[in-house]
């Protein structure tokens, strides 16, 4: 597949979170991302108080016009936080930048801890059901595929990893996607864990990691990241997610129990790991 890929959500001016992961980490990966923000914050809205936000939907669709005019296509396209206006650009023109039989990996970020965001409303959550069906893979978290379902039983539910492996299934036959993968999950046991469900053979698995203490953010964002990086090369799915909590792990325990946590982990701590990964898996 080509190296040549598309990388659209917001870009926050301080702390590492969305863009500011997702394209330097693309990028040491040996990809070439493109990128198409959908907003820019003073700083994200983790911790940092009333940060500033700036909708770039108008933007976007001058910049998308741009590329109509160009005819740029992307072989795979990565879409991450939206917001509202921004969605609906997405949704009219996602056609004409992305070929068929490509790939489309959507987090739909909207919520955690059993609320959704800041900003964002149920008419919010209906647009972003329009928009899963149209990917690949997507990597919702326990709060998003409750939303996504619209189960209100499971916004707060400690879930077992049996029963998010039913739940990604469930997601993936309703709404047609090849893949689907619940991430963060915390366990009974003090593990967090991720779930995936593949259609095409009907498969699911699971993996777990021990939960490491704190607060960290962009984690989410680091591993889609990093899990797009091993599809990109090649590499089944299951291991694609292997190495992603791998990275997001390593990530974790190489930053100092000093640093701020709202300005995200040491991530260069996984890099060695991932980049050799990757270099095996081209060879």
């Amino acid at each position: 597949m080509s190296a040549n890929i598309l990388i659209s959500q917001d870009l926050s001016c301080v702390g590492q979170v969305s863009l500011s992961v997702a394209l330097p980490l693309l990028g040491a990966c040996g990809f070439q991302p493109n990128v198409l923000p959908t907003s820019l914050l003073s700083t994200h809205t983790g911790g940092f108080g009333d940060n500033t936000y700036l909708d770039l939907a108008p933007e976007m669709i001058k910049i998308l016009q741009h590329w109509q005019e160009l005819d740029l296509k992307f072989p795979a396209i990565y879409l991450g936080y939206l917001g509202m206006n921004p969605l609906d650009v997405w949704l009219s023109e996602l056609h004409n930048f992305y070929p068929p039989d490509n790939l489309l990996l959507i987090d739909p970020v909207m919520g955690d801890h059993g609320q959704l965001y800041r900003g964002f409303n149920q008419s919010y959550v209906a647009k972003m059901r329009l928009l899963i069906r149209k990917a690949s893979i997507i990597t919702p978290n326990l709060t998003e595929a409750a939303f996504l379902l619209n189960d209100p039983k499971l916004y707060t539910a400690t879930i077992s990893i049996n029963e998010a492996k039913k739940l990604a299934q469930k997601i993936a036959e309703k709404f047609e996607i090849p893949a689907v993968l619940i991430t963060g999950l915390t366990l009974k046991d003090s593990t967090i864990g991720v779930v995936g469900f593949e259609r095409k053979n009907t498969s699911s698995w699971s993996l777990t990691k021990p939960k490491l203490d704190g607060t960290f953010f962009g984690t989410g964002d680091l591993f889609a990241s990093v899990l797009l990086a091993c599809l990109l090369a090649s590499m089944p799915l299951y291991h694609c997610a292997n190495t992603a909590i791998d990275f997001i792990y390593t990530a974790i325990k190489h930053t100092s129990a000093k640093h701020d946590p709202r300005y995200g982990v040491n991530y260069a701590a996984g890099l060695p790991d991932l980049l050799a990964k990757l270099k095996e898996t081209k060879e």
